[in-house]
């Protein structure tokens, strides 16, 4: 599986309304054009949908990823670990020990110049960590986890029986 490979993500993404699976597309052709051997990571989650990049096919080497929110319909672009890259300009959000993010209600309005900046130490970072000597896996889509519970139906399923 390689980034032509979409079955599992137009699934996942399917709950959302057109104007978030935009986004989530164009922010996803963004990283992949930048990091072709990088390998992304789909973990469908009961909160959110988690579209990661890693430089292996580990969590712990994620350099960056995409969140959307079940709740509220939020997206995130994120650094997993953002608390060990420069922010000159300070536009992460975050103060916990690792991630930090920004949050993408207009692509127009993504700072692609900045974010690429970000993006090359971030990676930098994320290959500093590996210690396997065997070759790593490259340019991958990995589906890692899929909840069978989501908050989106649980809530249209609350709506239908408030209707009846």
């Amino acid at each position: 599986m390689s980034k032509g490979d979409t079955t599992d993500l137009i699934k996942f993404v399917s709950p959302f309304d057109e104007e978030i699976k935009s986004v989530v597309f164009w922010l996803r052709d963004f990283v992949w054009d930048l990091y072709p051997k990088a390998n992304e990571l789909i973990y469908d989650n009961y909160n959110a949908l988690a579209i990661g990049w890693s430089v292996s096919d580990k969590v712990g080497h994620t350099f960056c990823n995409i969140a959307v929110w079940r709740t509220g319909r939020i997206v995130h672009f994120g650094f997993y670990w953002g608390s060990k890259i420069a922010d000159p300009e300070k536009k992460l959000i975050g103060k916990g020990s690792q991630y930090r993010y920004l949050r993408v209600e207009d692509k127009n309005k993504f700072p692609k110049t900045y974010i690429k900046k970000l993006l090359k130490e971030a990676y930098g970072y994320s290959m500093s960590l590996v210690k396997d000597p065997n070759p790593l896996p490259q340019g991958l889509t990995i589906t890692k986890s899929i909840s069978p519970a989501k908050r989106l139906k649980k809530e249209a399923e609350k709506k239908k029986n408030k209707s009846k």
